[in-house]
């Protein structure tokens, strides 16, 4: 059971780490995308391209200095066959005839080392004409890369300012975006303070603040309730008070009865004693 668990965990560890792979690749080539610029990587490939076109030139100058150098070795030896040709007639018109023999032996030597040195002359002569050929057409090419380079930074940079331009009108810029954002946090701001001014103003119709303000502070709903609790309790005592100084049958009603005639009578006799 075991082994066969180990068997999953390695089968499924291959699928895996393709994965893991594939995802860090593709997450490196976005950074890349990102973090590049046209006109930076465009630079440095000119760059590059100049620097080989340089290395040609470079090669194609040692390449004309080693065949100066065959060619200053090829004039000695022509003159070295000259003179060679000179002493060994020199030699035979004083009878010496092993003198001219050697020294006619050393002009065969310098003649084919002569022979030698053209061969390498003209070689180098055929890879500078080459080298001068590829120069001329990587020459071509870097200033065509050069034009071609100049140009696609103009556009992109035309095509980068329209972006922004267009972005800032239309805001949808980061710029505008945070912009947009405190718009709207300010516009809940204001509406969250209408909602609270009309709430206001709805409890102060209701008078909620006139009783919180008879009560005084620190009341509560349970203070209230006794309060209006003891004030009934108040009313049936003074009411009770004065149904038993009326006394049933209207007693009250007689002594006020009685009160208003003695009231007339003074009034009369107050008259009388007046005429």
């Amino acid at each position: 059971m075991a082994r066969r668990r180990s068997d999953r965990k390695e089968a499924c560890l291959p699928g895996l780490a393709g994965r893991l792979s594939t995802t860090i690749k593709a997450k490196i080539s976005k950074w890349l995308d990102r973090a590049e610029d046209p006109a930076e990587t465009l630079d440095y490939g000119y760059r590059k391209q100049v620097e080989l076109l340089q290395n040609v030139k470079k090669g194609i100058a040692d390449v004309v200095t080693s065949k100066k150098r065959l060619q200053m070795q090829s004039q000695k030896l022509e003159q070295q066959v000259a003179k060679l040709e000179a002493q060994a007639r020199q030699a035979l018109a004083h009878g010496r005839e092993d003198l001219a023999r050697a020294a006619l032996e050393r002009k065969a030597l310098a003649q084919r080392e002569l022979q030698s040195l053209d061969q390498q002359i003209a070689e180098l002569e055929s890879q500078q004409q080459r080298l001068t050929e590829n120069e001329q057409r990587l020459r071509a090419k870097v200033e065509a890369f050069r034009t071609k380079k100049e140009v696609i930074k103009a556009q992109y940079s035309a095509a980068e300012a329209q972006v922004r331009i267009s972005e800032a009108a239309h805001g949808v810029g980061e710029q505008m975006a945070d912009l947009g954002l405190a718009l709207q946090r300010a516009q809940e701001k204001v509406e969250d303070m209408q909602a609270r001014a009309a709430a206001v103003e709805e409890l102060e119709r209701a008078g909620t603040f006139d009783d919180l303000a008879a009560l005084g502070s620190g009341s509560d709903d349970i203070d209230r309730q006794l309060a209006q609790l003891e004030t009934g309790d108040q009313i049936e005592r003074e009411l009770a008070r004065l149904k038993g100084e009326i006394g049933p049958g209207g007693r009250a009603a007689g002594q006020l009865d009685a009160g208003k005639g003695d009231a007339g009578q003074s009034s009369g006799a107050g008259a009388g004693g007046g005429s």
